[in-house]
């Protein structure tokens, strides 16, 4: 820490993070100065009973832990403000992504942010009673009496954009395809697009509540339930925190074997986001083409563990006792395969004049909003970061085996479309590498739970995913997972500026953001 701040006291040093106490008078001056040193804020979140055993104090107290990273730094620092009551000073006006996590705190422990230029519910819609905080101690995980009603005073508020020739188009939050609801609120002067707000929660399942009382083997099941199609990388990253809590070294085989299926995961999704953006602008052909090899890649995840989405394949202490060295064996084989067979679909598309046409300069991420809005993945990749939560905090086999890296410098669709091929090759090839030098050794390791509090960062196909995990009395205190989504959505409030309605469809299948992943 900085020597000019001299109120911070060092309370934890673990593999992961540094957690220093401050005043809650200090926040502010604090923050702008560890602002002023090149640290990011990527997360803030509450916990009740924090350090205090007491039950006699149960729900009574609310630290918060805001988390910075700095490019360089492989440990994270945590500044954890104590005994949290009432109103507290917002640093919206310092890092404008605090706003998202204010208002998540918010509404799930009732506290307010003094100076925040935001004030509106974010995942608690007009259903739910204004003094009903569900992530308080005090609250039993079941809906409040009379949930599913409109009880909300206050509907909520839109920005607008005045003008005569300023139109509002709504779309959502239910939509025509099979998807997840979101409401899209778009201000066009005729079809260009001058302003977009995004509002999500539809599909807010609580599962942060959920974790609470469970044991953490329950809890890991619940992690993977975040996103379906990130079901590894989340049960990876909650069950890590885990293993830093127990002081448990997982074996260097399944070590080899989790990093397999986090390619796997992240090969099978990256191939997605191809076909949509490539099917949006009216080129079905290639899009199914990126979806057979998707299948066969689904194939291959079924026959490691059962589960196409890789549903059960990462625990505790290791990886599920059913994957075969069979399997992966075959794994090796159709990865090299499919890389061919990649090569040629994406060489063909981008030869397309047509599709270029739609993908260059279309829905462009600038650069400046990588640290403002706490963006990571392959967003931030296309718009010239070389952050990677693999490499820069490296976790498991990547300490031993450096992925590789990619970067481009457009920010718009074609640079994604483009990273995401690149970065799906360098999936299967690492693969392959790790299946070749994959050691003998056991599956899993035995697992003693102790008490305590940790944080993990893992690189999902979308981005950072962090994981922090408090257990006490051998269940889950305290779950708070945030992944890429959560921030990345609102790049797309910027990306659509200055396009066209019609391309909006693209923009956001390029970026690929989860509902579900945003929603817990």
């Amino acid at each position: 820490m900085s020597q000019t701040l001299s109120s911070a006291v060092l309370i934890k040093e673990d593999q992961t993070a540094r957690y220093y106490t401050i005043p809650g008078q200090d926040l502010v001056k604090t923050v702008k100065v560890l602002k002023d040193e090149g640290k990011n804020l990527i997360s803030i979140f509450g916990v009740e009973d924090f350090g205090d055993e007491r039950e006699d104090l149960r729900g009574s107290s609310c630290s918060l832990l805001y988390v910075f990273e700095e490019q360089g730094e492989e440990k994270f620092l945590i500044l954890v403000l104590q005994d949290t009551r009432g109103k507290h000073h917002s640093i919206s006006e310092i890092f404008p992504v605090a706003s998202l996590f204010e208002r998540e705190i918010a509404d799930g422990f009732g506290l307010s942010f003094i100076g925040a230029f935001d004030t509106r519910r974010l995942f608690l819609h007009e259903a739910y009673p204004p003094d009903f905080h569900p992530l308080k101690k005090t609250v039993l995980n079941t809906p409040p009496e009379g949930a599913g009603e409109c009880m909300h005073s206050e509907p909520y508020q839109f920005r607008t954009i005045e003008g005569s020739s300023v139109f509002q188009i709504p779309v959502g939050p239910v939509h025509a395809g099979i998807i997840e609801p979101g409401h899209f609120r778009f201000s066009v002067i005729g079809e260009t697009i001058v302003n977009l707000e995004v509002r999500l929660g539809y599909l807010h399942r609580g599962l942060e509540k959920l974790a609470e009382g469970k044991s953490p083997d329950e809890a890991a099941r619940i992690a993977e339930s975040i996103s379906g199609d990130e079901s590894a990388v989340n049960a990876c990253g909650f069950c890590m925190a885990v293993e830093q809590i127990c002081n448990i070294t997982v074996s260097p085989h399944a070590e080899h074997i989790r990093g397999v299926i986090l390619e796997l995961e992240r090969a099978c999704s990256l191939l997605s986001d191809l076909a949509g953006m490539v099917t949006d602008v009216a080129h079905p052909v290639s899009a199914s083409r990126f979806m057979v090899l998707r299948e066969r890649l689904q194939r291959e995840a079924d026959q490691l563990c059962g589960s196409r989405f890789l549903k059960g394949a990462i625990c505790i202490g290791g990886v599920s006792e059913k994957i075969s060295s069979d399997a992966l064996e075959h794994l090796f084989s159709t990865a090299g395969e499919i890389e061919h067979e990649l090569d040629e679909i994406a060489e063909w598309v981008l030869s397309i004049p047509s599709v270029i046409d739609r993908f260059a300069t279309t829905g462009v991420v600038n650069p400046e909003l990588i640290n403002s809005l706490a963006l990571s993945g392959p967003i931030a990749r296309a718009s010239g970061s070389f952050a990677d939560t693999r490499i820069d905090h490296p976790y498991g086999i990547y300490r031993e085996r450096i992925p590789g890296q990619t970067c481009e410098q457009g920010g718009d669709v074609l640079a994604r479309f483009s990273l995401k091929y690149q970065e799906i090759r360098a999936s299967l090839r690492y693969i392959q590498e790790l299946l070749v030098f994959i050691p003998d050794g056991p599956s899993r390791v035995q697992v003693q739970i102790r008490d305590g509090f940790a944080l993990s960062a893992v690189e999902s196909p979308r981005g950072m995913a962090l994981h922090w995990v408090y257990i006490r009395n051998g269940v889950i205190h305290r779950y708070k997972a945030r992944t890429a989504s959560f921030c990345n959505w609102y790049a797309i409030e910027h990306a659509v500026i200055g396009n066209i309605v019609a391309d909006f469809p693209v923009i956001n299948k390029s970026l690929n953001l989860s509902y579900a992943g945003t929603d817990l």
